[in-house]
């Protein structure tokens, strides 16, 4: 029997959702910037801004919420589907708008203040959701869509997907929950998005591990049907539910594209090896601008030492110019983030990310990021302040990680892992375990067909772990494979 019986009294199914949530409604909110549709045990939030690229504003987080909240408690719900209506699925927040808020001084600034405290609690909800959640990331995904989508067990990529962190192009950082999920990412490819704000597009999506499946946007639909159409049995775990939605996706997967293979994608192979190079176990953005600019020189100091590729030394040449444009507050006080934040609980990573924001709405690189690239026509060029990154002291960077935060979350669940990794491709770490584990000998074969076996055949799993092995092993007859650090 249902737990939450059907209410078709407009007042009473209103009385209901009121007292579902602290979150409530107002005046200035749109009446269809969400959708939300029930079909079977399917439940669907389609995102309803096309115009402004379904960016993510308080009038739509106020609304779901309560449906999500309401979704979690009914026996008759099975699977919640997130989509976006057009091109994108959600381009970020509608920092626009937060923008001219901030104009109006300190009232407007809280108002701002108090969008990313309930963008942050409806991630946070999404992160620890008790129901399967997936999300079709087909078209641009950005900023606050990447809150929306990247939390979830499920993250479907399409051809349209255009995935990344532009923060720090517009004075600000990486936030919903980015603290938690780019440092968790293979290697230093986290810490690259986040300094450079890279768009990754289409497949590379999946390769770099942000989307769990690969699909044909064409399959989207009757992947939406299917899934209306699972059953569970009241006893079933999340552990098991996972898994048959998991399978039911894979049916609809029919080929990866062979012009983007995953070690020529834009975060593997040799380029995959400079980022690492680059980014690994630099504390200071000084220290990778000098990592780069190594690479950029035109021969190499030590004659010992291979000239980098030409392709290297442009990708260098180009990191560092993007990086010299992104606001220098931003810069530093991102690199500190995800240096701590790959510590940080999910729950933690929430409430610190509210105090850092907090910080950014009375930092004036906010409104001059967002008004030089998105409200001037035509575009400016953003004056930060200060200007250069040696000008941004360690106690300026300080204050944004203070006071302690006081953020309450409506969900108590936390972990510092996510806790269903085995859904996406294998990460680095599983595979470099399972190579320092395994008994000497063993092939890179040998590897390959054990993680596409624990996988079950899964679309993309031989590619990612080929890379993978290609990059950071060596293999010998006698030892077999060695990883290399």
């Amino acid at each position: 029997m249902p737990l939450r019986a059907k209410i078709t009294n407009p007042a009473f199914a209103a009385r209901a959702m009121a007292t579902s949530t602290t979150i409530d409604s107002l005046p200035g909110d749109e009446a269809n910037d969400v959708l939300f549709n029930s079909h079977l045990g399917l439940r669907t939030i389609t995102l309803n801004r096309p115009k402004k690229l379904n960016s993510l504003n308080g009038s739509m987080a106020r609304k779901i919420v309560p449906r999500l909240q309401e979704w979690s408690k009914s026996q008759l719900a099975n699977v919640v589907v997130i989509k976006g209506e057009g091109r994108a699925f959600c381009a970020g927040g509608d920092v626009a708008a937060l923008a001219l808020q901030n104009k109006k001084g300190r009232e407007g600034q809280q108002e701002s203040k108090d969008y990313f405290a309930l963008e942050y609690k409806l991630d946070h909800l999404i992160a620890t959701y008790t129901k399967p959640y997936v999300a079709f990331i087909d078209g641009i995904t950005m900023g606050g869509g990447v809150g929306l989508s990247l939390h979830a067990p499920f993250r479907i990529a399409t051809e349209n997907t255009v995935f990344a962190m532009p923060e720090t192009t517009i004075g600000f950082f990486p936030d919903v929950g980015a603290s938690f999920f780019l440092p968790r990412m293979d290697g230093q490819v986290g810490m690259y998005c986040a300094l450079t704000s890279e768009q990754l597009k289409g497949v590379d999506v999946f390769w770099a591990g942000i989307a769990t499946h690969y699909l044909h946007s064409s399959s989207l639909p009757d992947l939406e049907a299917r899934l209306a159409e699972l059953q569970f049995k009241d006893y079933d775990n999340m552990a098991h539910r996972l898994k048959i939605i998991d399978s039911t996706i894979e049916e609809f997967a029919t080929g990866l594209p062979h012009d983007r293979p995953a070690s020529g994608s834009a975060v593997g192979g040799n380029t995959r090896a400079a980022i690492d190079y680059v980014f690994q176990q630099q504390n200071t953005v000084e220290n990778v601008m000098s990592a780069l600019r190594g690479l950029v020189v035109n021969e190499p100091k030590d004659p010992n030492d291979a000239k980098a590729p030409q392709e290297i030394e442009d990708w260098a040449a180009r990191t560092e110019k993007t990086i010299l444009q992104r606001s220098p507050t931003s810069v530093k006080v991102t690199m500190r983030q995800l240096r701590e934040g790959a510590s940080w609980s999910i729950a933690e990573t929430f409430r610190k990310e509210s105090v850092i924001a907090d910080r950014f709405m009375e930092h004036p690189d906010f409104v001059e990021g967002v008004s030089a690239l998105l409200i001037n026509k035509p575009k400016t060029t953003p004056n930060w302040s200060p200007p250069s990154l040696d000008e941004v002291s360690k106690d300026t960077v300080a204050q944004f990680f203070d006071p302690q935060p006081e953020l309450q979350l409506l969900s108590e669940g936390n972990y510092t892992d996510y806790p269903h990794t085995f859904i996406g491709l294998p990460r680095e770490r599983e595979v470099a375990e399972f190579v320092n584990a395994a008994k000497s000998g063993m092939g890179r074969e040998e590897v390959v067909k054990h993680f596409v076996s624990v996988r079950n055949g899964k679309q993309g799993v031989r590619e990612k772990v080929e890379e993978i092995l290609m990059r950071k092993t060596v293999e010998s007859e006698e030892q077999g494979l060695s990883w290399v650090r």
